[in-house]
């Protein structure tokens, strides 16, 4: 098995104690506890969150506490406000990767992908099983999948695009999903711009980019990113926004959570929102 099978195997096991935890959030269950929830050992459940996560089990489990995402959210209305004001976007963008997005044209929605080609592929990530699209103006669409029902996948591309002509092709997406799963190597030079093609409302792209600006390892609440985007008062629009969002990852939508500090809501789960975030902060601050 290689490194990223072995990986994507893990998260299974991790998102199984990420539901525990949650769970049973006011207990605090140590790592023995957890690991018995499970069914393994305390020290084959270590061995496992260190394949996943380079860090230990207790340290990641940190990283999913309430009180930790209100201390990021704390944080982030003094960072973010003042990256802002100055007219800059957050520093260290997702991988610090450069993003460009295209929308489609009102007649091209209206056409509902006709004339559009879509090469599609799936791939293993360290979250599971994906299922990448990609045109000849960018990236149009990247889902988790849920188990091996691939067919499930393509149906949701295809009602996506329902008049696109679909071309199945995982080598062609090889490279590209290894790229955005490849955290924290993709600082070199040579790598040019990722494109996104994005169909959706004004309002959707607008929150759509804005959830570019906030940087790995943060995080904002629904009302923050609404005051992003000049309109304070659309929380609940923003949280629509992000629902019909069909760019996982890259478009950060799991970067918004609650004002209280809970997770709240995510397309493809709240375990994966959360393995996520805890990922992101944990990867971060190792490397402070």
């Amino acid at each position: 098995m290689n490194e990223m099978a072995e990986r994507c195997q893990a998260y299974e096991t991790v998102a199984q104690a990420i539901r525990f935890i949650r769970q049973n959030a006011r207990q605090q269950p140590g790592l023995e506890e957890i690991a018995a929830h499970i069914g393994l050992s305390p020290s084959h459940l270590q061995r496992i969150f260190s394949t996943w996560a380079g860090i230990s089990p207790k340290r990641f489990l940190q990283y999913l506490t309430r009180e930790h995402a209100r201390s990021l959210l704390r944080q982030s209305h003094d960072v973010l406000a003042a990256a802002h004001a100055s007219g800059l976007s957050g520093p260290g963008r997702l991988h610090d990767l450069m993003i460009a997005c295209d929308a489609v044209t009102p007649g091209e929605v209206r056409a509902h992908g006709e004339g559009l080609e879509i090469t599609y592929g799936f791939g293993l990530t360290p979250f599971g099983r994906v299922i990448a699209g990609t045109t000849q103006r960018g990236l149009c669409h990247l889902h988790f999948t849920t188990g091996d029902d691939m067919a499930i996948a393509i149906a949701a591309l295809h009602d996506e695009w329902p008049q696109a002509r679909l071309l199945h092709d995982d080598s062609a997406l090889a490279a590209t999903i290894a790229r955005l799963f490849a955290f924290g190597n993709l600082r070199e030079p040579q790598q040019a711009p990722l494109h996104l093609l994005l169909r959706g409302t004004n309002f959707q792209i607008k929150v759509w980019e804005a959830l570019l600006r906030i940087p790995g390892g943060e995080i904002v609440s629904y009302q923050t990113l609404a005051a992003m985007i000049g309109n304070p008062q659309a929380g609940r629009a923003v949280g629509t926004a992000l629902a019909q969002n069909r760019i996982a990852l890259l478009i950060p939508c799991h970067r918004v959570i609650r004002e209280s500090g809970d997770i709240g809501q995510y397309r493809w789960g709240s375990e994966r929102k959360n393995a996520l975030l805890a990922f992101e902060s944990a990867s971060i601050r190792h490397q402070d």
